[in-house]
């Protein structure tokens, strides 16, 4: 049986034979005088053309008419169709079994409708797999996986269970920190590098600023690998060159990558050691890998090109071929198991030293310091106002526990990490927020200085 995986995350939609990439290319979609075209035909027209141009389609997919007025007449389905149209041309006939991997950011609605639009087609989907659990190919012993892929508009996270297999815990969405919003800090950044160094402003036309848009992939690339990057633009026979340090990159990605870090701390318990495991995409970010490496902690693990079609198709024989089609979030491992080190924090850099709530700042050491409506007669407490909505009489404790600062929720609603429902407990540091309640008390994280040997 000729079998096909696809993995429809958008920043690069993947179609993998077992053999061959057949297809790799972004969710844009181009109508140009009545006539539609998806992939990277419409990706290379984004910036010549932006208001013919589509890209949040397979993110909102519905049936409802666009809102821009070129586009009245489609709807969201629509662009996805012509897109699974050229994904089936280029994968070629005989495909008698379609599994698919599906982001995070795709509800129920959504994929019934995919479904439907697959049916029309003549696309035979027989499962659909959660995408980081189809890229997840082994256990990591002594840890707990995390995946971190990319979309086009958001990053999505994904915590794994391993009980035996890679199964989903929990998936988050952080929307406005995908591909596209990168790209355009990126291109900002670059453009100001040649105004300064060569007085030519790449933004100044749109045939221009496409340019630049083509090269950002190469030049992204070239900029992992050394602190200095060489860029040029060739227009109207003139060659323009600049210089840009690869660490400006980075610098221009820190408002996103920053929360994309927040989000990810709030799915790792104290005491845990994450695997990080990022996708090419993922891995490709300037200075991402680092980011968490040195901010979540745990090791980092790089997946190939093209790893959540290749793990799906490895795994995909004889899945959903029995009946209705249904969403499977958990699949067995193929590969080897990997242990990861556990590496103890000897220092104490960035560690909190003390809770600021209102006026007060409350020290934090190896005697818990619990926060509740009701104080008990024994231990530290921070009491709050019964009359807050969503406050437990004990609801959450803070404490140095193995030289980390750690927080753990006990309460009935919820505690918040940066305003990210932590996981039952996670690990501090100075300059976060804790919120409990709704709409809450919030307290911040401190570091107090101290004088020598004080």
């Amino acid at each position: 049986m000729s079998m096909l995986a696809l993995d429809i995350n958008d920043a690069g939609i993947v179609a993998f034979d077992g053999r061959d990439v057949r297809y790799r290319e972004p969710g844009y979609a181009l109508l140009d005088d009545g006539e539609l075209t998806t992939g990277n035909s419409a990706w290379r027209q984004a910036r010549l053309r932006p208001r013919h141009i589509q890209d949040h389609f397979w993110s909102r997919l519905d049936t409802e008419a666009l809102p821009d007025q070129r586009f009245r007449h489609l709807s969201a389905a629509d662009l996805v169709s012509r897109q699974l149209e050229q994904i089936a041309a280029a994968a070629g006939s005989g495909i008698e079994q379609v599994i698919v991997a599906v982001p995070a950011y795709m509800e129920a609605g959504n994929l019934g409708l995919f479904l439907g639009i697959c049916n029309e087609l003549g696309l035979p989907v027989t499962a659909l797999v959660d995408a980081a659990v189809a890229a997840t190919r082994r256990e990591y012993s002594a840890a707990v996986p995390v995946h971190v892929d990319i979309s086009l508009h958001s990053a999505l996270l994904t915590r794994l269970g391993q009980p035996g297999k890679a199964q989903v815990e929990k998936a988050d969405v952080v929307d406005a920190a995908g591909v596209a919003v990168l790209n355009d800090a990126w291109v900002r950044v670059i453009a100001e590098a040649f105004v300064r160094q060569s007085r030519f402003d790449p933004l100044h036309t749109a045939e221009t600023e496409q340019l630049l848009f083509d090269r950002l992939p190469d030049w992204l690339d070239a900029a992992a690998g050394g602190t200095s990057l060489s860029l040029e633009i060739t227009h109207g026979g003139l060659t323009h060159a600049a210089e840009i340090d690869g660490l400006a990159l980075t610098a221009a990605a820190a408002p996103v990558y920053q929360r994309i870090v927040t989000q990810l701390r709030a799915l790792v318990r104290a005491g845990e050691t994450p695997a990080l495991q990022l996708t090419d995409r993922a891995a490709r970010l300037p200075g991402l890998a680092d980011m968490l490496r040195a901010r979540v902690g745990g090791e980092v693990f790089l997946l190939e090109s093209a790893a959540t079609a290749r793990g799906l198709y490895s795994r995909g024989r004889g899945l959903g071929t029995g009946g209705a089609v249904a969403l499977l979030r958990q699949l067995p491992w193929d590969q080897a198991s990997v242990t990861v080190e556990v590496t103890p924090d000897d220092g104490d850099g960035g560690r909190p030293t003390h809770v600021l709530f209102g006026n007060h700042a409350y020290a934090i050491n190896e005697e818990p310091l619990a926060l509740g409506t009701r104080a008990e007669e024994d231990g530290r407490w921070i009491v709050l106002e019964a009359a807050m909505p969503g406050v437990s009489r004990r609801h959450c404790t803070l404490e140095i526990d193995n030289n980390q600062c750690v927080v753990r929720d006990v309460s009935r609603f919820g505690t918040f990490l940066n305003g990210h429902r932590l996981e039952g407990s996670a690990v501090l540091q100075a300059g976060d927020t804790i919120r409990v309640g709704t709409p809450g008390y919030e307290l911040r994280l401190i570091t107090v200085e101290r004088d020598h040997g004080a």
